[in-house]
């Protein structure tokens, strides 16, 4: 199962794939699985050839197998697997729960009227992962758990800025409404890609955003826990390279496919890990 999960994480070419790869052996493999997870759970609630009274109901299954995994035994290997891990690296079960959450408001909304509620989602669906990962990376102070929590949210802040185009595809808005009309930028506009400068206005505010939970990610983490965090500080670095990026840009995403490439990917992880292995 461990060779399932670990390609599950390769094929999705998942900027997690190149910060895994930092970690030893037996907690790649455990993050392996727990990606696996994640991925199949978005998997349902992200699959357009599905009804959503389906999804809501594949949903439902997937949530009843994991517990019935963590109540004696899952029919699928990838959940018996994943107990096995929560158990050993003490994970909370909360998390795994928060996400299957975000999965179903991803069914249930195709808009976010303020930011309040954009972060309630950003949360179950990254900063869940976080909280899972940071278990199985090791920590000795209570502040990492601030750590994952603002850098899911910084990186899914990055993910909903880069996908503005794809999301309007499929009919979905994640910037906040509240924000579209504080920049006097309309839904109309956005369906239609419409590039002008209150757009632009409107993606600066809330790049600023992101790059504050990156900041206080940063402040969260003590001395002591960065080693262990190396996978987690990739993921910060490859994230906060592809903001930068949007930036350059002047967030065109309606011309440009804005992403950090797979060479900068493995430089950027191969950097972090090289700063880490002769500072510690």
């Amino acid at each position: 199962m461990s060779d399932i999960a670990r390609e599950i994480s390769r094929q999705s070419k998942s900027n997690f794939y190149f910060a895994f790869n930092l970690l030893p052996e037996n907690k790649r493999s455990a993050m392996n699985t727990v990606y696996a997870f994640c991925k199949k759970t978005d998997d349902i609630a992200d699959n357009s050839n599905l009804p959503n009274d389906l999804k809501y109901e594949r949903l439902r299954k997937w949530r009843n197998e994991f517990e019935n995994a963590l109540n004696g035994k899952s029919v699928y290997p990838l959940f018996n697997k994943l107990v096995n891990i929560i158990r050993k690296f003490n994970i909370p079960i909360e998390p795994f729960f928060d996400l299957i959450s975000g999965m179903e408001l991803d069914i249930q909304q195709k808009k976010y009227f303020t930011f309040e509620d954009l972060l309630d989602y950003c949360y179950k669906v990254a900063s869940t992962v976080g909280l899972m990962s940071i278990e199985i990376f090791g920590y000795k102070h209570e502040s990492t758990k601030k750590f994952a929590i603002n850098l899911g949210l910084a990186l899914q802040l990055t993910n909903i800025l880069r996908d503005v185009k794809k999301d309007a595809q499929m009919g979905r808005i994640y910037l906040p409404l509240d924000d579209l009309k504080r920049f006097n930028y309309s839904e109309e506009e956005l369906f239609k890609n419409v590039y002008n400068q209150n757009f632009v206005s409107l993606m600066k505010f809330e790049a600023q955003r992101a790059k504050m939970f990156f900041e206080v990610a940063t402040r969260s983490l003590r001395y002591e826990d960065k080693p262990a965090m190396l996978a987690a500080r990739a993921m910060q670095h490859i994230y906060f390279n592809l903001l930068k990026k949007l930036e350059e840009k002047n967030f065109n995403v309606f011309s440009n496919d804005i992403n950090v490439s797979r060479i900068q990917k493995t430089a950027i992880a191969f950097g972090v890990w090289a700063k880490y292995s002769l500072i510690y």
